[in-house]
């Protein structure tokens, strides 16, 4: 039978006595300090992955991290990677000692001891290694270990089965709370700066008790939207930069179907794990995506993988020569071609889903309706009291016939004696390319001056995309100046005015290719 009793030996730390003291203080974010064990594990892993597959564990490494909320607090991060092996403890536990291979995701020798300090006034490191019949524990009080200028720290020795491997990092009374929305945010964090291994099937990531999976974002299908008659295209194209000196940039940029500022933006990658850009973070340069309240904000998205660039020590950002240099260089390359992408993301316009677009105009007629009611019949100006010079020409009709409104609604009232009927119409028809069309007929046996004005507006009208469709109050001050310009042509026409249609079809032109354009 194996010997269970417990053996103790000690692991140097030394120089780095004060350092440990001073990491609580470095610029973490939850999620970078957490992904400093998770790269641990999946270091270990991607080393050591013939090894394990040989033990049966398949070709995906697993990551459980648990948190309780509640205070002091505790978290704890456990992998089923290969373990810290006995040639590598030392060096595991002494600040700042970089490993013999820098090259993977454990390259600066801080990783675990940065974050566990900056998370915790206290933890443990238990581990078994593979093919090692032993499960080493190691605790960290560091305020015990600042106060006495500790060097060296136990290291209890228990026997363990020979295919026994794995990590557990314990980290106890909590400088930093993931409650709430917090870990919320560390989720979407961790998916993103480790899509690439969740994505091929290498790491099975779990926090808080949710599975962390990343879903691929739908790319724009459609027109290029100075040529909307053109057939379709995915607006989506790879990058491949190269800046000399080993520096090279790959990957893809693509635009959003569905534009949504809080996840556009680029991901920047070295070593297919995520540096910049993760979450709601996206790396957005001003030379790219302009203001903030641009389309591209909205739309444009891509990952882009870095290599021969440095990176921070906590691995939350690149230390770039110049940033600036490398986004002009990007977004030449972004709108070259045949997939001009900046171009489209602010050019193109998606309609907005029939019931936002049912609920918008029901506001504007209804809006526009109680104005006239209130106003319309006093309002009408002093020129009506003219002589009519000539009897007002035959309605024409509409350029498509009338199709099934969005929404309308009729106000009728008396002026000079006379009945007049106002039809404010929204409706939705891809096929008519005017913003608005105006009917103006007699009201029978009403004679000249009875009047019944039917106005209309097309919801699917490039001006009525860009500006209308999803702002009901930008929909009802349209739905308005509609009405002016409908009942003011009607008025005219009245008065023998000739072509007062022309006003409105020439504002039809200006909307069209003047005030819709890019």
């Amino acid at each position: 039978m194996p010997d269970e009793r417990t053996d103790v030996r000690r692991v140097s730390i030394r120089p780095g006595t004060k350092i440990l003291g001073s990491l609580r203080h470095l610029n973490y974010k939850a999620w970078f300090a957490l992904a400093e064990f998770v790269d641990n594990a999946l270091q270990s892993f991607l080393a050591n992955r013939e090894k394990l597959a040989a033990v049966g564990v398949g070709q995906q490494l697993f990551v459980k991290v648990e948190v309780q909320t509640g205070s002091p607090g505790r978290i704890s991060i456990r992998d089923n990677a290969a373990g810290i092996f006995e040639a590598d403890f030392a060096r595991a536990f002494r600040p700042a000692e970089v490993p013999p291979d820098a090259t993977g995701l454990s390259e600066f020798g801080m990783g675990m001891k940065s974050a566990a300090c900056w998370f915790a006034s206290s933890w443990q490191v238990r581990t078994s290694a593979l093919g090692e019949q032993v499960q080493r524990t190691v605790r960290f009080d560091v305020a015990q270990i600042v106060a006495e200028n500790i060097e060296e720290l136990v290291v209890e020795e228990v026997y363990a089965e020979a295919g026994s491997h794995f990590t557990e990092v314990v980290l106890e009374g909590l400088h930093v709370s993931l409650a709430g929305r917090t870990l919320g945010k560390v989720r979407d964090h961790l998916r993103d700066i480790y899509r690439c291994f969740i994505r091929d099937g290498t790491l099975a990531i779990e926090v808080g008790g949710v599975m962390l999976s990343y879903v691929e974002p739908d790319v724009l299908h459609a027109s290029y939207y100075r040529t909307p008659t053109d057939p379709a295209v995915l607006w989506r194209k790879d990058i491949n930069l190269d800046f000399g000196g080993g520096q090279t940039v790959k990957g893809f940029a693509a635009l959003r179907r569905e534009g949504k500022g809080t996840e556009a933006g680029f991901a920047l990658f070295r070593r297919n794990r995520l540096i910049q850009g993760s979450g709601d973070e996206g790396w957005k340069h001003a030379d790219v995506f302009g203001s903030p309240n641009s389309y591209s904000h909205q739309r444009l998205f891509g990952e882009l993988h870095l290599e021969g660039f440095e990176v921070s020590h906590t691995k939350d950002g690149f230390r770039w020569a110049d940033e600036a240099d490398f986004a002009q260089l990007l977004a030449g390359k972004l709108d070259e071609g045949v997939l001009p992408l900046l171009k489209q993301a602010e050019g193109h316009r998606q309609n907005a889903p029939r019931p936002v677009m049912q609920r918008s105009a029901a506001a504007a007629v209804a809006a526009t309706a109680n104005d006239m009611r209130s106003h319309l019949a006093a309002a009408m100006p002093p020129a009506a009291d003219r002589v009519v010079t000539s009897e007002p020409p035959a309605c024409a009709a509409y350029s498509s016939p009338p199709s099934a409104p969005l929404a309308d609604s009729e106000f009728s009232f008396e002026f000079r004696n006379s009945p007049w009927s106002v039809l404010v119409r929204v409706v939705e028809d891809d096929g008519n390319g005017d913003w608005l069309e105006v009917r103006d007929a007699e009201i029978a046996g009403a004679g000249a001056n009875g009047r019944r004005i039917e106005i209309q507006v097309s919801s699917k009208h490039p001006f009525m995309t860009r500006f209308a469709q999803r702002e009901p109050e930008v929909m009802q001050a349209l739905a308005r100046i509609a009405a002016s310009l409908g009942i003011a042509e009607a008025l005219l026409r009245s008065l023998g005015r000739e072509a007062p249609s022309a006003m409105r079809r020439t504002l039809n032109e200006l909307l069209r290719d003047v005030f819709s354009t890019v």
